[in-house]
């Protein structure tokens, strides 16, 4: 059997809702998007991010009513054939949109010449977690095992080749703290929303521990929500209240991928660092995000961004009131800082901006990954910006 090859397609849909997906039937009407082809959806939805945002089910319902017919199963098994991940909260000027990834294995007699690495995709996901698991070595080990079976669904080899990996894991609810405790479980938290950056963060460290960015050993129960020297630098994780286990999505590059774009990642050391950004669009895609503009907006299909309050209440030895705010939580904040900082660069706020930093990057930091379009490719099968 000859070798088979990857091509990945990439579209970013506006939204007038959670539960608008016109767009992409536009898409899929006009033959541009193949339903079936679909492996994963990141959403931004405009609900609050927190425990009770319910525009992330309600998205996740709307795709599965529109995947399930294609895939010929019920619009809950659609949830074992593409991972789907909505990230609540587009405060500030970041717009709600939907980024899809499509992909089809093309027949390796039709290689053309070699143009480098590409986007490749894998998903994965765990099984269900019990409520004491979170925050725990059982969400740490699971998340590090999956990120390893993503890695070798998208053809990735070396670590050093994943640019970015997509979690969307459970949160604890004041029904599931009742369970544990009625079995004589202890679950590693009370508090719904504080269970939230407890899975995340374990999560996190699930990814470093997978990609060789810290040893198993590090990555203790006791290091969760407490070390921040342990991080990825590719990990970003979203918590929500309409799924049960994790979600995995690894986005990286490979050797004699079809597709036509291209993905790089850095790290922002603080919620203003627009200068990384700049410098990874002229590192890794030769593009000064000023000069050429004009390009970027043609080539750029979306920035993959955290973002959280900085831990210590100071923004470049400036106190910052995020974390002593009552009213607004402070990952809604980081969101807005983020957000605003990131469409400066990209001139527009159709961005994945997700709250909630723990052990994603340094202490009021966060990874950030950039997919662009490769403007030489030629001939593909897949657009790549659906028009905002």
């Amino acid at each position: 059997m000859s070798e088979q090859r990857q091509q990945v397609g990439v579209w970013r849909v506006p939204c007038s809702g959670p539960g608008d997906l016109s767009s992409v039937q536009a898409l899929l009407d006009a033959g541009e998007l193949v339903a079936a082809d679909i492996v994963a959806v990141m959403g931004k939805t405009e609900g609050n991010g927190c425990v009770n945002d319910f525009t992330r089910e309600y998205a996740s319902a709307a795709w599965c009513q529109l995947l399930a017919p294609a895939f010929g199963c019920t619009p809950q098994q659609v949830h074992g054939r593409v991972a789907l991940v909505m990230s609540g909260g587009t405060e500030g000027v970041l717009s709600p949109h939907f980024t899809v990834f499509s992909r089809r294995w093309l027949p390796g007699a039709n290689k053309p010449a070699d143009t480098g690495k590409r986007l490749v995709i894998g998903i994965a996901q765990t099984r269900d977690f019990l409520p004491e698991e979170l925050g725990r070595a059982a969400q740490i080990d699971a998340t590090a095992a999956a990120v390893a079976e993503a890695m070798r669904d998208a053809g990735i080899g070396d670590a050093a080749d994943v640019h970015l990996v997509q979690v969307k894991c459970p949160l604890l609810t004041s029904a599931k703290v009742s369970a544990a405790l009625s079995r004589g479980a202890a679950p590693v938290t009370s508090d719904s929303y504080e269970s939230m950056g407890y899975s995340r963060g374990a999560s996190a460290l699930g990814v470093a521990v997978a990609l060789g960015e810290l040893q198993r050993a590090q990555a203790s129960d006791a290091a969760v929500l407490a070390d921040w020297s342990l991080y990825s630098a590719r990990a970003s994780v979203s918590a929500g209240i309409e799924l049960e286990g994790n979600v995995v999505i690894v986005l990286g590059e490979a050797a004699g991928s079809a597709s036509a774009f291209r993905i790089a990642h850095t790290v922002m050391n603080d919620g203003v660092d627009a200068a990384s950004v700049r410098a990874l669009l002229k590192g890794a895609f030769g593009l000064d995000a000023e000069r050429d503009a004009q390009a970027l907006a043609g080539q750029l299909v979306n920035f993959l961004a955290k973002a959280e309050a900085s831990p210590d209440g100071l923004l470049r030895g400036a106190r910052h009131t995020m974390l002593n705010d009552s009213d607004i939580h402070s990952t809604r904040h980081a969101r807005a800082v983020v957000g605003a900082v990131l469409a400066s660069v990209a001139g527009h706020g159709a961005l994945y901006v997700s709250g909630g930093a723990e052990h994603q990057g340094p202490a009021g930091g966060g990874p950030v990954a950039a997919i662009l379009r490769v403007p030489d490719a030629g001939e593909v099968l897949f657009s790549s910006i659906s028009r905002t």
